[in-house]
């Protein structure tokens, strides 16, 4: 097989290769020869069937299988001998490909972007800062009080008091349609807090203001989507009594409440909520460096980018933000979207640190586990409540699902070996402070 290269421009590369019809010929006779013991046809005993009837049965299967596999192993010598990688899937195409009739020399084009040449990069120079905050005092009562209020009790209001918003309220109800009592609409001493949302679009509002032993008439309208197709959209009537309103009185912040929440006491309590609260701020400090870091390597690494994937990245980008902006469009039947060069720059910066990040996992060897990979799964499929064993199935049946779960992972192993060989400064700052540099990211 004879290669030669027509086209070197930048990252563009060009190769055509011959197959001669004598080639492919032998490689079918080949083929034909190896299968001929174990072929049996009518009429011709096992091992017997003569090589110009297995060459009409079966000649052009095994010629496109030859010319496949002989396209194949062109690409492969040709990807071997110059030592690159395409930057997407190589075009190949066959010269006259319409033409073209068995026994005679079959000529192929490839053409594709090879990836840039990635510098190499010196961690040691990437100078850093990482916030860290301190879970202080203050935040800590703050997260104790809201633990107080998920765990608060109700207690009888004054006689004759109002309810209000947050108070609760403790019903007996009958449902109707028009006179007819419906069926599951009928409740006793059934504990209700207004405001909660509990109850169907206007039924609680209507309970503001009741006192205890008043009867109640609420009329509302069940939404069109309701649940029960027999009440769906249907205005109903709610008998309503009411037995008592309590004020809510959020729980002591003492050892009883740290029980509640599994802790040993108080203390221990405290603990366990400053723990979590700073895990959350490493969790953001992260951000911001990783932010950092990535503005670093943009600045930094300076090559050329292979012009169809930043073409692709801004395509992406475009159609992303416009169905962002369009959120009630879900499908694809909508006109051509424009590529700004805003989504170009974008798409400039996000090809060329992926291509840096990818680089550098490769030549480290840096690679996603299985155990990783099972946990993004197990992560991800909590998403679909009693559907997870049909997510686990539809991840392993699909590669696209499966490089989507393992690219962040990936990223984020490549970048904390990039933060650990970088001279790194830990500053310390206020919640407001990491607050401010949160949110200073989406403004970017």
């Amino acid at each position: 097989m004879q290669v030669t290269q027509t086209l070197n421009e930048g990252l563009k590369r060009g190769y055509s290769f011959t197959l001669t019809g004598a080639e492919l010929e032998e490689k079918v006779t080949a083929k034909l020869t190896e299968a001929q013991p174990e072929v049996e046809i009518k009429g011709f005993r096992k091992g017997k069937v003569p090589m110009a009837i297995l060459r009409k049965q079966f000649g052009d299967r095994i010629l496109g299988d030859v010319l496949n596999e002989s396209v194949d192993a062109g690409l492969k010598e040709i990807l071997s001998t110059s030592n690159e990688r395409p930057a997407m899937e190589p075009k190949i195409e066959m010269e006259n490909g319409q033409d073209w009739k068995p026994g005679s020399d079959a000529t192929f084009t490839v053409t594709y972007e090879a990836l840039p040449e990635i510098p190499a990069l010196d961690r040691s120079t990437l100078t850093l800062e990482r916030l860290v905050v301190k879970a202080e005092e203050a935040a800590v009562t703050e997260a104790l009080e809201n633990l107080a209020k998920s765990a608060q009790n109700f207690e009888d209001r004054k006689k004759g008091t109002k309810a209000k918003d947050g108070d609760q309220v403790v019903i007996d109800f009958e449902g109707f349609l028009g006179d007819e009592p419906f069926e599951g609409g009928k409740g006793e001493e059934y504990p209700l807090v207004l405001g909660s949302g509990s109850f169907i679009p206007g039924f609680e509002e209507q309970l503001v203001g009741a006192k205890a032993g008043e009867d109640v008439e609420v009329k509302v309208s069940f939404p069109e989507q309701y649940g029960a197709a027999h009440l769906a959209g249907k205005e109903a009537t709610f008998k309503c009594h009411v037995h008592a309103v309590k004020a809510p009185k959020p729980a002591e912040i003492d050892d009883e409440l740290a029980k509640k929440f599994g802790a040993e006491d108080l203390a221990a309590l405290k603990a366990q909520v400053a723990e979590r609260l700073e895990m959350e701020y490493k969790g953001a400090a992260r951000a911001v460096l990783k932010r950092a870091l990535l503005d670093a390597l943009d600045g930094k690494m300076s090559f050329e980018l292979p012009p169809s994937l930043v073409e692709a990245e801004a395509n992406q980008i475009a159609h992303q933000l416009w169905h962002e902006e369009n959120p009630d469009h879900h499908g694809h039947d909508h006109g051509e979207i424009t590529v700004t060069d805003e989504h170009k720059t974008l798409a400039d910066r996000r090809v060329r640190l992926g291509l840096v990040l990818a680089e550098l996992g490769r030549v480290e060897k840096i690679e996603v586990t299985d155990s990783e990979m099972t946990q993004a799964v197990m992560n991800a499929a909590r998403q679909y409540p009693g559907q997870e064993r049909a997510f686990f199935e539809f991840v392993k049946s699909n590669a696209q699902m499966q490089q989507q779960l393992r690219a962040p992972i990936f990223e984020d192993k490549v970048i904390d070996f990039i933060v650990a060989g970088a001279a790194v400064t830990d500053k310390e700052v206020t919640k407001e402070d990491l607050q401010k540099a949160i949110e200073a990211l989406d403004e970017l």
